[in-house]
């Protein structure tokens, strides 16, 4: 992406909010964080933001208040509410307030990506750099939409699965694809079995790119994989 998605975070949790702001940063992510909803607000009204992530439970203005003060400069701007209480009357007041989503103290890293990019996706068509279809893998060409991998001679047929994944690794590309986040990304799931069907998957890409020996998927070991170029 040429412009960086920019996104405002209010969290009060000083451990939690350094974590967040860090891990999206390394995502590509322009994020400005904020201890408490006062703060927030202030920057809200000095900058422009693409996306909100605000914890409920905060000093000097609550998310929910917060929430409902930057809806009225902007009716559209995408919100995720943070929380770390449970309650269904919590999550039912910020889907009043027009939530985009909604994520329950403790949650993962990549969970919290995933449901950016989604939101991101729904909403003022605003597009993740996933949205590439064309990929120069060394002297192969992958069309992530058709499925297909070109060596300059012959066309060879991949399936979804294997499409998916390599679209991960290209857009990766010389760094680590998080072994977590491929799976919830491609199967939805990152239990044993899906892991495993995925090693099966990286073998098969790792036959399929052969015809390039300079190009290589390797194992990062404990986090995923990496495809070089």
């Amino acid at each position: 992406m040429d412009e960086k998605i920019k996104i405002l975070l209010a969290e009060d949790d000083t451990n939690l909010g350094m974590l967040l702001k860090e891990y999206l940063r390394a995502k590509g992510f322009d994020t400005i964080l904020c201890e408490d909803g006062d703060a927030a607000y202030e920057a809200f009204l000095n900058q422009p933001f693409d996306l909100c992530i605000f914890d409920v439970m905060m000093p000097k203005r609550d998310g929910f208040t917060l929430a409902k003060d930057v809806r009225q400069i902007n009716s559209e701007i995408p919100i995720i509410f943070l929380t770390a209480k449970n309650m269904k009357e919590d999550v039912l007041e910020g889907f009043k307030i027009g939530a985009d989503d909604y994520m329950s103290k403790p949650f993962s890293m990549e969970e919290l990506l995933l449901r950016i990019e989604a939101v991101l996706r729904r909403s003022t068509g605003l597009k993740p750099e996933d949205e590439q279809e064309v990929f120069k893998i060394g002297k192969l060409t992958f069309n992530s939409k058709k499925q297909t991998l070109f060596d300059g001679e012959e066309e060879q047929k991949l399936t979804t699965k294997e499409s998916e994944l390599l679209k991960l690794l290209c857009l990766n590309v010389n760094k680590v694809l998080e072994r977590n986040y491929a799976l919830k990304n491609i199967w939805a799931d990152d239990n044993y079995f899906n892991a495993r069907s995925m090693d099966v998957y990286i073998t098969k890409l790792r036959k399929h790119l052969k015809k390039d020996p300079s190009v290589e998927i390797i194992n990062v070991h404990g986090k995923g994989y990496k495809l070089i170029l």
